[in-house]
């Protein structure tokens, strides 16, 4: 699917490729090859920049070939209630046009609508560029507060009642967080060059950036570390958890075998004895009519001697 827009006035126009316009701005998500190929030859953009983010495994990183500028930036994207995953987005400039490619439709790019318009300009393709990218760390930051809530909801149910399926979902959480991490830090690097390359007169035709611009691609950065920071602090957190709750689940069950071992002794003593009794040899009061009452009174003292001895050494 191919949807472009060009900002005019304050305001989103949406173009096809027959009526395509400089500035405008090429959004392709899940593309065919057809589409990939018709973008590429009328924007002169080289074809493999335009298939590096449908490789799901791309890591962030940044290339210029010819008259085209290539970004990607890894983006988190929530698979079911406590797993999150990222998957790439490319962003390319030329000197003409801003496109962007992804696999499927992203949270990021979502926020760049008609109703907010008047907030960027698919002109000014630098700024636009700054924008995404401190849209992607906010994002995190979203996704981290998210998941910030949803531990603590599993914690307070594993305090009531130990369940493998909770235990489970943590480990969902801590997955989707060695992902966050690995994605925060390649789009660190990412930004930092970014912002290293624009006093570069050598990208000046691409990255044409003004002083609002740097103080965006600053925020990006700045909110893209603090987003790194508190899925360090969260990593730490349930992995400190899963420990805890793995020694609760051991010291539980360690009861339950200690519980199950004194009922064991406890219940072996008046076994014995009727075992004794039972046996087909000569035993004491066989004769007497009181015998059965003497062996079960001898089995109860036997047991509460056992058991008065087992709850002093508790």
């Amino acid at each position: 699917m191919i949807i472009i827009y060009k900002t005019k006035q304050n305001a989103l126009k949406e173009l096809t490729l027959d009526t395509l316009e400089k500035g405008s701005w090429i959004h392709l998500v899940n593309p065919t090859n057809e589409e990939l190929r018709n973008v590429s030859e009328l924007c002169s953009v080289p074809f493999d920049f335009m298939c590096t983010a449908l490789d799901d495994e791309e890591r962030s990183r940044l290339e210029i070939e010819e008259d085209s500028l290539l970004v990607v930036a890894n983006t988190p994207i929530l698979i079911d209630e406590n797993n999150f995953d990222t998957r790439p987005l490319g962003i390319i400039i030329t000197i003409d046009y801003f496109i962007t490619v992804c696999r499927e439709a992203s949270d990021v790019l979502t926020g760049f609508n008609s109703e907010k318009a008047a907030l960027f300009d698919t002109t000014k393709k630098t700024r636009f560029l700054f924008q995404i990218q401190y849209k992607i760390a906010e994002l995190y930051l979203k996704h981290m507060r998210y998941i910030s809530r949803q531990s603590d909801r599993i914690e307070l149910i594993l305090r009531k009642s130990m369940k493998n399926k909770m235990l489970f979902h943590l480990f969902e959480l801590e997955r989707s967080l060695v992902y966050f991490t690995t994605a925060l830090k390649d789009n660190g690097l990412v930004q930092k060059k970014l912002l290293r390359m624009r006093q570069s007169p050598s990208y000046q035709h691409l990255l044409c950036v003004f002083e609002e611009d740097e103080d965006i691609l600053e925020d990006a950065i700045v909110e893209n570390e603090q987003a790194g920071e508190m899925v360090d602090m969260h990593r730490e957190v349930l992995t400190g958890m899963m420990d805890a709750f793995a020694s609760v689940i051991s010291n539980n069950l360690n009861m339950v075998m200690r519980t199950l071992t004194i009922i064991t002794i406890i219940l072996a003593i008046p076994t014995m004895v009727a075992s004794f009794w039972g046996m087909n040899v000569p035993v004491p009061w066989t004769k007497d009519a009181f015998g059965f009452v003497y062996v079960v009174v001898m089995a109860l003292l036997l047991t509460a001697v056992a058991a008065f001895i087992l709850l002093k050494k508790e």
